[in-house]
């Protein structure tokens, strides 16, 4: 089955807004695992908006599935991921200004960067992974820089789905075949929710991971953070 990776970011969003330590992030990072995560991402930005740096060395001991940083790759962001090694990064192309992910790298523009990083987090032990559009030329390039994975940008998919499912997908299951054919791992992530994730996954049964934070965290305010585990867990089933 496909893993659900819960991004609880906008759980400390809202502990920010008001300072302290309500909702206590740590905690809700343990729930989400005890109610059937099997993973748990943040991004922490250099403003700090939401996740925190000092969050992510708290979270790291308390986890006991696996632990994705996602994020721009400065200086303080690899500093970041080579003390607290995760089972995974994911490196996106944010700007620091982003007000959230919205578009994948152009790997052929970045090659030797990337190239560099994931030499790097390879050799700490630490799964790679790329956040990137369906273009098969990009993919392809994704693969020459010895990444793991790569994490399809789903919003495209998401924003087009209830005009037309069927069209939405077709990018996403060819850029999933090609990424089979060249031995990359696939994840998912921005946008899906409960919606849209189970059309998803039936068409792409190899993805490995979804990360879904923002719809997720919306849906437990009115069902509760234990029942919406449960709920997408039920889509990931339905493949």
């Amino acid at each position: 089955m496909t893993k659900l990776s819960v991004n609880i970011n906008k759980v400390a969003t809202i502990r920010n807004s008001r300072g302290g330590n309500i909702p206590d992030v740590a905690k809700i990072a343990q729930d989400c695992e005890l109610f059937g995560a099997q993973g748990i991402t943040v991004h922490p930005r250099p403003d700090e908006r939401h996740i925190k740096y000092s969050d992510v060395y708290e979270i790291k001991p308390l986890i006991k599935t696996e632990l994705n940083i996602e994020g721009y790759p400065s200086q303080k962001f690899i500093e970041l991921v080579v003390n607290i090694k995760p089972a995974q990064v994911t490196l996106v192309p944010d700007m620091p200004d982003a007000l959230t992910s919205n578009r994948g790298w152009d790997v052929e523009a970045n090659l030797d960067k990337l190239i560099g990083l994931i030499e790097l987090f390879k050799s700490k032990g630490i799964r790679t992974s790329i956040f990137i559009g369906t273009d098969l030329k990009n993919i392809t390039c994704a693969a020459k820089t010895g990444t793991d994975r790569i994490e399809l940008y789903t919003g495209p998919y998401a924003e087009n789905y209830d005009k037309d499912r069927k069209k939405a997908i077709v990018p996403f299951v060819e850029a999933a075949k090609l990424a089979g054919e060249l031995g990359l791992g696939l994840n998912a992530g921005h946008d899906l929710n409960l919606r849209n994730l189970a059309c998803f996954v039936s068409q792409i049964p190899s993805t490995d991971e979804v990360s879904i934070g923002h719809a997720l965290i919306s849906d437990a305010l009115y069902y509760g953070l234990e029942k919406t585990i449960s709920m997408y867990n039920e889509c990931l089933k339905q493949i």
